[in-house]
């Protein structure tokens, strides 16, 4: 009796949206997050560190970069969930920098210090980048 070929399971979740690049966007781009990480079954504390991270992240494209659209895509892996923003780029990628006393620009020391792992890449078309941020499972509750 012959076997039938077992259906591909891949082991990686997807889930990608695009938004205007607007300040309003960033309240969206984090209920979107939230919505699927609660489809997905995770649990409160990582969709928290998640919403943030999304929030960061998308807050940065819209207001450092020339951009007029940006896509977020969660991925979660067997061992990472991997936050990605695609902007239309800037003259420079994101840096982490002293703000001093202020209030606003933290956002990257905020991602260094929840993530395990923080990049940016260009994407190879102009001046476009993907700013990626990695949740290890176990530093919140898994999925």
């Amino acid at each position: 009796m012959a076997q039938r070929p077992q259906p591909h399971t891949d082991p990686v979740r997807r889930f990608a949206f695009e938004l205007p690049a607007l300040t309003s966007s960033v309240a969206r781009a984090r209920r979107l997050a939230e919505e699927r990480l609660i489809i997905w079954g995770c649990d409160p504390g990582i969709r928290d560190t998640v919403a943030l991270v999304v929030s960061e992240l998308v807050t940065n494209a819209v207001v450092h970069t020339a951009s007029d659209r940006v896509v977020c895509e969660l991925r979660e892996g067997e061992e990472t969930l991997r936050i990605a923003v695609r902007d239309e780029g800037g003259p420079a990628g994101p840096r982490i920098r002293d703000c001093g006393e202020e209030e606003r620009g933290r956002g990257l020391l905020i991602v260094d210090a929840l993530c395990t792992a923080w990049g940016a890449d260009r994407t190879g078309h102009g001046t476009a980048q993907v700013v990626w941020a990695e949740l290890a499972h176990g530093m919140g509750d898994p999925c």
